[in-house]
């Protein structure tokens, strides 16, 4: 009953959430409060068991590819396809997808977690596999150094009961697998060829980490990110090589897609590359990492500047400089200064800034001689002053954001659910 009671009072203050529009992580809170252990109750033993993605960045993106694997290939998953990858934000998601009884209907959970949050999460549900995208520099005012984040996750992959899959061309995650396998726990790997590497101005963007190198990680890759070229990846699988159309071009998302396979490939016994690909093809994007979203009859796509290498990959991923931009940043963003370590060559001019942090990204390009327009901090107004003074184009519009800025933008456009509801 009080389980009952818990779930009918978190899915009542959900439908109050979303009556005021966008997505919030309060039912979750409150779910917790009310029944600490409800996601080890609702998810801890389903017959598949629980796989975490963590990570600097690329976590969300890995989570929806290797969901839609996973549902290509018969599965039912369980997921938080918004991104909240806090405690709260993880049951929120289950407020969302479970009975009133506290039950999911699935046979596995694949849950993006936030890297900070990993072994407090996992002392809420245990994971059966983590995935450890890479280790990036990333918000210091939260980390103070990689080193931290390394050590938070070598903490989670103690925690795995079957095992780790990491990204085997990042030199972090690297040893730390080399670490945990080291310790008696099963690693396996992806890897990036040196070519697919070269395709990025910047290559992976691994941060520097400051400690005595462990030994080499002797695991052969199941999965090689052998080729990119704008969306267009080739996936090296047990030796076949197949190639496939991503939604965004980019080597940060072959990283994502090739991760997927990779613990799709271990986690299922009857594994079909084929059924991958096509999911891989399929599958949307996820919101704010190259979605794009439709504003009075225009179509923006949104890119995300969550820290300095998720900026900086997805101004890589351009062939061309982009003109007539729309750049919104905010106090989610408390230091933008990193954004002066920036390669904003992928920049040819901007049409407007907005966000509170609107004269930051001022002084950058004036600094480094980018044309830029109007200064509206009103994030509706200059929403409406970009596309208003934008000309018509082939494609969609461009829209650098940080994460608040992004699911503002998001309901302006009447987008109320992060999972792409309107």
């Amino acid at each position: 009953m009080r389980l009952f009671a818990a779930f009918a009072i978190a899915k009542f203050l959900r439908f109050l959430t979303r009556l005021r529009g966008g997505g919030s992580a309060f039912p979750g809170f409150v779910l917790l409060r009310l029944v600490p252990d409800a996601l080890e109750r609702a998810v801890g033993s389903l017959p598949r068991g629980v796989i975490f993605v963590t990570g600097s960045n690329g976590k969300s993106t890995t989570t929806a590819m290797l969901t839609e694997i996973l549902r290509a290939h018969g599965l039912r998953v369980f997921s938080n396809p918004a991104g909240g990858n806090l405690p709260q934000g993880l049951a929120s998601a289950l407020v969302g997808g479970a009975s009133l009884l506290g039950r999911v209907a699935a046979d596995i959970a694949v849950l993006e977690v936030d890297e900070a949050y990993g072994p407090s999460i996992s002392d809420l549900v245990a994971p059966d596999w983590v995935v450890i995208t890479n280790i990036q520099v990333d918000q210091l005012n939260r980390f103070g150094e990689p080193e931290a984040v390394y050590r938070l996750l070598l903490t989670l992959g103690h925690r795995a009961k079957a095992g780790v899959v990491i990204n085997g061309s990042d030199p972090n995650t690297t040893a730390l697998g080399a670490e945990l396998h080291a310790t008696g726990t099963r690693v396996e790997q992806m890897q990036v060829s040196s070519a697919a590497q070269a395709t990025a101005a910047h290559g992976l963007v691994p941060a520097p980490l400051f400690f005595d190198p462990t030994p080499n990680l002797a695991v052969a890759p199941g999965v090689v990110v052998s080729a990119v070229r704008g969306p267009q990846t080739s996936l090296d699988v047990a030796g076949a090589v197949w190639k496939v159309t991503l939604p965004q071009p980019g080597l940060h998302y072959a990283v994502d897609a090739g991760l997927a396979m990779e613990m799709a490939s271990v986690v299922l016994q009857d594994f079909q590359p084929e059924r991958a690909v096509a999911a891989l093809e399929l599958g949307a994007g996820v919101y704010g990492r190259g979605e794009v979203i439709r504003y009075r009859g225009v179509e923006i796509s949104l890119i995300m500047m969550k820290n300095l290498p998720s900026l900086q990959v997805n101004l890589d991923a351009f062939p061309a400089p982009l003109e007539n931009v729309f750049i919104a940043v905010d106090e989610g963003t408390p230091d933008p200064s990193w954004i002066f370590d920036a390669d904003t060559r992928s920049l040819a001019s901007v049409s407007v800034l907005s966000g509170s942090k609107a004269w930051q990204w001022a002084l950058l390009l004036e600094h480094r001689g980018i044309p830029y327009g109007e200064v509206i901090e009103d994030s509706r107004a200059g929403l409406d002053a970009f596309i208003k003074n934008s000309p018509p184009q082939g494609g969609p519009l461009h829209a650098i954001v940080n994460y608040e800025q992004m699911m503002l933008i998001r309901r302006i456009a009447g987008y109320k659910e992060l999972e792409g509801a309107r």
